[in-house]
């Protein structure tokens, strides 16, 4: 007896959420991201616990049993892996997050995608790696270098032209030698067409001056900061560095069609000052170089990233004596990221610094759907309340990136509240949660909820509130209560 069409779809959709469901047995059992088979007792001191404090700090939240593996290494080995990736073996991530065929083209191939396609991919892409990354750290780091070199996809052609940057800019360099990081962006398609840059040119005998647009972005925002001592005689002598660096997606028959290219013609070849360092006449596609090696090469960049650094993974007031520390680190070794975080990770100021950091609608989604150890693909049911919060991925209008201040933040917590009762509950359309599964993972009882999702004990008054025979309901709350706002 033939197949009716409805039951020929029924069984496929069978089909799939078994393959689903087989897949996440294989990610657990097979490819690391199973527990042990016996957890210590979740944290129960008054204040965080001093390693709980530094997982949700350095990763989007703490996986179940990644507290107990911490331990066990010890911090110091802990972050020696996260600072070096390619020792960790991310397979399970790479299953999920490697299906997006748009974020490997290259620039000039992008255009043949539709947006929304390109749009949803790279968030996609995104999300998944947060969630399920064992290289935490590097994520964390990615999403700090995509705010501080923003592009937003809705501006002219940078949608098309994004995924290439966060692959080849942000991704290759995020721990890598800061000054290699602003060499590539200043470089990069997707920067070049948001900040204006294809249109710097300086042509002899016509009325071209400069666009300064990059160049002012590249001294206030990337490198030394509104403070940092430059004058619009500095912004107009790089503008010039810089003219002559463009991109056309349409020179078909060129080996390099896809990179920005130099345009000796639109070069001002003269004599250049920046920053009181003379740059000599004739320098051609080397003066980029050189303003680069000028910019970040100035002690008021050292200061300035210091100063995010602090303010994104320590505190929103960090202590001086910190920054100072960390600056001197990034001149010392000419801008390597890396030991940067490491003075950063092992200071008595961080160490003191718990639950001084409100978490942005990116980290708070995230770190609740680890949390659980929720399976999801990031579709719509992430992506829409994460838009919602005020976070949509890539689409800050303005080049200084989503702020890390609290109060832009605080008008959509509501949704964050609906957010985590409805991931608690297992509502959230295409993700999965199962709470007594995982309760019986972690061998911890109903009531220890609480500090296995805080990394303490709860107080008197949180523990009133949480009053509730249901557990879902228990959980959602811990999920939507101030102490899990905050890092």
């Amino acid at each position: 007896m033939p197949l009716s069409r409805r039951q020929c779809l029924s069984s496929l959709a069978l089909g799939l959420v078994s393959c689903d469901r087989v897949l996440t047995q294989v990610y657990r059992e097979a490819l690391g991201e199973g527990l042990p088979e016996k957890l210590p007792p979740p944290p129960a001191g008054a204040e965080v616990d001093a390693d709980f404090h530094l997982l949700s700090r350095a990763t989007f939240g703490p996986w179940p049993g990644e507290l107990w593996r911490l331990k066990r290494l010890g911090q110091e080995a802990w972050l020696e892996e996260q600072l070096h990736p390619e020792r960790l073996t991310d397979t399970a991530c790479d299953l999920r997050a490697e299906r997006f065929e748009s974020l490997s083209f290259s620039a000039g191939d992008a255009y043949e995608w539709r947006k929304p396609v390109l749009r949803d991919e790279i968030t996609r892409h995104t999300l998944l790696r947060a969630i399920y990354s064992k290289r935490q750290l590097f994520e964390v780091m990615v999403e700090f270098w995509t705010d501080h070199l923003n592009i937003d996809l809705e501006k002219g052609d940078c949608i098309y032209l994004k995924p290439s940057d966060d692959r080849d800019v942000i991704r290759q360099h995020a721990l890598g030698n800061f000054y290699d990081l602003i060499r590539a962006s200043a470089k990069s398609p997707a920067m070049l067409v948001y900040l204006d840059g294809k249109s710097n040119k300086v042509r002899k005998g016509t009325s071209d001056v400069p666009n300064e647009n990059y160049a002012r972005e590249l001294m206030e925002l990337h490198t030394l900061g509104v403070h940092g001592g430059y004058t619009q005689q500095d912004v107009q002598q790089a503008a010039r560095c810089l003219s002559g660096w463009t991109f056309d997606r349409n020179r078909f028959w060129a080996l390099n069609a896809s990179e920005a290219y130099f345009r000796p013609d639109w070069h001002d070849a003269g004599e250049k000052w920046v920053l009181g360092q003379r740059i000599a006449a004739g320098g051609g596609a080397r003066d980029l170089d050189r303003l680069v090696d000028i910019v970040c090469g100035h002690p008021s960049t050292a200061k300035f990233i210091a100063q995010k650094l602090c303010r994104r993974l320590v505190s929103p007031e960090p202590p001086q004596a910190l920054v100072d520390r960390v600056a001197a680190e990034f001149t010392r070794t000419r801008g390597e990221i890396r030991p940067m975080l490491r003075v950063l990770f092992r200071s008595p100021e961080f160490a003191s610094s718990r639950g001084q950091l409100f978490k942005r609608p990116f980290k708070f989604m995230v770190s609740a759907l680890r949390a659980l150890r929720a399976e999801t693909q990031a579709e719509t049911g992430v992506v829409e309340p994460l838009q919602r919060m005020g976070q949509g991925l890539f689409q800050h209008p303005t080049p200084e990136g989503y702020p890390d201040d609290e109060l832009p933040w605080m008008g959509t917590l509501l949704w964050r509240w609906n957010f985590a009762l409805e991931l608690a509950a297992n509502r959230v359309k295409g993700v999965h949660v199962n709470l007594a599964e995982l309760r019986r993972a972690l061998h911890i009882k109903p009531e220890s909820w609480f500090a296995a999702l805080i990394g303490r004990a709860p107080t008197a008054a949180e523990t009133a509130a949480l009053q509730t025979p249901e557990e879902a309901r228990r959980v959602g709350l811990i999920l939507a209560c101030p102490a899990f706002q905050r890092c």
